[in-house]
């Protein structure tokens, strides 16, 4: 089994934590995992994906050009990587920001109010974890009780920034799929 998945977004969306919180738990489940971000000079509000490789075996090469599953934090995203997409792949946007994706047949798309939700809970920054929660739901690739703990371990002494961000992922895998 071989899981590939690109988070794109732009700078400060928590695009690059996503994927370093993903690859951690499924490290902590004794998944290979290759975990390779991308981001523009100007970092924050310039574009900013990564790839993440999840495998039961080794993982040859840490390019994912053709992808399993693709989260989009923002409308460039959604433009530019729907293309990239694995015919029967599947995407999951940010409909809070995203007003239209291009249409492909072969793949299946989940719009997800990822900043209506977060602001819900009380802190917009976190809507990248509550997109993170809906991709634990939406593929069962790893446990959200791993997820949970890499968080908790990445985040460290930051009490506050932990809860918030649990609290984020368990919204979004809780009210996953959406209406």
């Amino acid at each position: 089994m071989i899981v590939k998945i690109m988070f794109a977004g732009s700078g400060g969306q928590g695009v690059l934590t996503i994927g370093n919180v993903l690859g951690n738990a499924a490290m902590l489940e004794d998944f290979n995992v290759v975990y390779l971000p991308s981001y523009g000079a100007a970092v924050r509000g310039g574009t900013a994906n990564c790839t993440v490789s999840i495998s039961d075996e080794e993982i040859a090469s840490p390019v994912a050009s053709s992808p399993d599953f693709v989260v989009a934090m923002n409308q460039p995203s959604a433009v530019s990587f729907i293309n990239r997409l694995e015919p029967g792949g599947q995407m999951i946007y940010n409909s809070s920001l995203i007003d239209s994706v291009p249409y492909r047949g072969d793949v299946d798309m989940f719009p997800v109010p990822a900043n209506d939700i977060a602001l819900e809970i009380g802190n917009e920054r976190s809507a990248n974890m509550v997109m993170l929660g809906c991709f634990i739901k939406l593929t069962n690739v790893l446990k959200l009780d791993a997820v949970l703990k890499s968080i908790e371990n990445m985040l460290d002494n930051k009490k506050k920034l932990i809860e918030i961000s649990i609290q984020a992922v368990q919204a979004g895998y809780s009210r996953f799929p959406f209406d």
